[in-house]
């Protein structure tokens, strides 16, 4: 049986808080990294997270496409633009990218949608 999307952003978010008891300064190191990454400095936050869908894709990260879909469609953005970030990682990363993107990161947006129609 295969976990869905709000399972794997779940099962991260509950990863990171459990192994912050054992490792708190590693994981504030990587939230610091990231806080400074999303900065919004020249690039506002949902390209950056567009960015980071297509990274996701290329890479074949569960974790990387649940929760950036997520936070791409939080900061705004649209299934289309989400899909059209991950047409670019195809563009590099051939059919391997495609599967993620049109199953898991596809379901992602499917699952996590809902979530911000109610808020535009």
């Amino acid at each position: 049986m295969s976990r869905g999307p709000r399972e794997i952003f779940n099962e991260f978010a509950q990863g990171l808080q459990e192994v912050q008891t054992t490792n708190k300064a590693q994981v504030e190191a990587f939230m610091k990294l990231n806080a400074a990454a999303y900065k919004t400095d020249v690039m506002d936050l949902k390209t950056k997270e567009l960015i980071s869908v297509a990274i996701g894709a290329y890479n074949r990260c569960e974790y990387c496409i649940v929760y950036h879909v997520y936070k791409a469609l939080e900061a705004g953005a649209t299934r289309e633009e989400i899909m059209e970030a991950a047409m670019v990682a195809v563009a590099f990363g051939a059919g391997p990218s495609m599967a993620y993107s049109v199953t898991l990161l596809k379901q992602s947006i499917d699952e996590f949608e809902k979530d911000f129609l109610a808020k535009a």
